[in-house]
């Protein structure tokens, strides 16, 4: 079963976490990141398949997200400073403390969306901490787009500062994902085939807020940090890497940028690198029609790679 929430406390800041225990014989750990403007408990059936399939599984809420709480990290924001440092030292503070709950274990790590940037920056940074990364629904091929859109971000934050809501960036993201969608209910649907989904989504208080102008900027540091071959040679060739989007998500241009990153890392000598587009999927994968297979899928990827490992 999914936990209540749990805290660990790093520095001045109080992470909020649940946790999932394996069932029966563990196999491994698992890393859950969750994405922008949402939070861990949605991941609770997700994490109680993967219990089910023999993994310890933990999911927090990064800064400015959730039940999290630090001073400097209201709702909308990692940090007033330094916030791609201390959200990705969440991520590996937080394998830290399941590991050494369930010493001996391989570990997973996997995002979606912008836990997938998390993730793959958490991966460069402490290559010797992970053992397979999972990235789902991300987008790192912005290109000339996002640094046309970090320019604006500087430039809004001179005008209005960094604590304050992006007012482009929404509309340029969200907003247009949403009307990409043709038939909407809702401005959400570019989230879920399924209406219950996104209805759950609109009525959670936690999710859909609108980030901050620092938060945006930290994102798209995530974004273009990773991918650079500086930060790539620090992983070994071999990790197994699971890249997963779909062909309907407006977020990575219908799975193209989900193709990229793939390319891209096999371009750097990646060997072990395993990619799914799913058709007719939007973004949220794991809360898409036929999810349940997704899920099946992936915890077969794990059960192969940790073995292996």
């Amino acid at each position: 079963m999914f936990s209540e929430t749990q805290r660990l406390a790093i520095g001045r800041a109080s992470l909020a976490y649940h946790h999932a225990e394996a069932a029966g014989q563990a196999h491994g750990i698992l890393l859950i990141s969750h994405g922008l403007a949402e939070h861990s408990k949605r991941y609770r059936r997700f994490a109680e398949v993967m219990a089910a399939r023999g993994y310890h599984v933990y999911a927090h809420d990064h800064r400015g997200h959730g039940e999290t709480t630090a001073p400097d990290a209201p709702i909308g924001r990692f940090a007033g400073r330094n916030g791609v440092e201390r959200v990705i030292g969440d991520v590996i503070a937080m394998r830290a403390h399941a590991a050494s709950r369930h010493p001996g274990l391989k570990v997973v790590l996997f995002g979606h969306s912008m836990g997938g940037l998390i993730a793959l920056n958490a991966a460069v940074t402490a290559p010797a901490d992970f053992d397979a990364v999972a990235v789902w629904n991300s987008n790192f091929a912005v290109g000339i787009a996002g640094r046309a859109a970090q320019a604006i971000l500087i430039a809004e934050r001179m005008l209005k500062g960094s604590d304050v809501p992006s007012g482009l960036l929404p509309k340029l993201t969200f907003a247009a994902w949403g009307k990409s969608i043709a038939g909407r209910r809702t401005e959400f649907d570019w989230l879920s085939r399924l209406p219950d989904e996104v209805d759950k989504y609109v009525a959670d208080p936690r999710c859909g807020f609108d980030a901050s102008v620092s938060l945006w900027l930290d994102l798209f540091e995530l974004t273009f940090r990773a991918p650079q071959k500086l930060n790539l040679d620090r992983l070994r060739r071999d990790i197994p890497i699971h890249l997963v989007g779909g062909a309907a998500d407006p977020a990575t241009e219908r799975g193209k940028a989900v193709l990229w990153l793939s390319n891209h890392l096999k371009g750097r000598g990646f060997s072990r690198i395993s990619t799914k587009i799913y058709q007719d999927m939007r973004h949220e994968t794991l809360n898409e029609i036929g999810a349940e297979a997704v899920i099946v899928a992936f915890a077969d990827w794990c059960d192969t790679v940790i073995a292996r490992a």
